[in-house]
């Protein structure tokens, strides 16, 4: 008679489950134009069009992957989508897809907005125009905050736990909206705290 897996043994497995994307891109060409659609449709941000697009589209991350990936991008200096970009790429071809990767995320979109600057500053200065850009602006914010609550659902086999968790993203809201702390000291305080608590438990 087999014995049922305990719960720590349950938790453990869907871990690993969730570990294991079901897809991975065929090549450099492929890398290249999937983060060159994601960057053509990025305007006010890439992240959330980069979720829907390795995660929900091409199958290429797991919800929990992406988590991971973009937390460090986020920490590390520089644009945390150009770190994203080059993570991915290496992930899977080296350096060859790390630079496969962000010429697909700059090339096309750095000709768009060397042509737009041009047009910017001409018509700049017009209500539509102006009026347009706000608008925009408001866009790029409901993308972020529907981003971050599709990705909540990752925390539940974060090694923090989900309540936790929720705690550290409280935490780190009240003190850059609200305190106006540096992000690099709540990175260094916050994020260090966080690291060796999830270290911990994972030993």
């Amino acid at each position: 008679m087999s014995e049922r897996p305990s719960a720590g043994g349950r938790r453990a497995a869907q871990r690993v489950a969730d570990d294991i994307a079901p897809a991975r891109p065929a090549s450099n060409v492929d890398l290249f134009f999937t983060f060159n659609r994601l960057a053509l449709q990025g305007f006010g941000g890439v992240l959330a069009v980069a979720q829907r697009e390795l995660v929900e589209r091409k199958g290429w991350l797991t919800r929990q992957q992406f988590v991971e990936m973009l937390a460090l991008s986020q920490v590390l200096p520089g644009p945390n989508v150009v770190n994203l970009a080059l993570m991915f790429g290496d992930r899977f071809f080296g350096l060859r897809g790390a630079f496969a990767a962000l010429a697909g995320l700059m090339l096309v979109p750095l000709a768009i907005v060397v042509a737009l600057t041009f047009a910017y500053g001409e018509f700049s200065r017009l209500a539509p125009v102006a009026g347009a850009l706000r608008g925009m602006g408001a866009i790029a914010a409901g993308l972020v905050i529907a981003t971050a609550l599709k990705l909540m659902t990752a925390l539940g086999s974060s090694q923090l736990g989900r309540p936790l968790a929720g705690a550290f993203a409280t935490l780190t809201f009240v003190a850059i909206a609200w305190l106006r702390w540096p992000l690099v000291w709540v990175i260094a305080g916050l994020g260090s705290l966080a690291v060796a608590i999830a270290y911990r438990r994972m030993r």
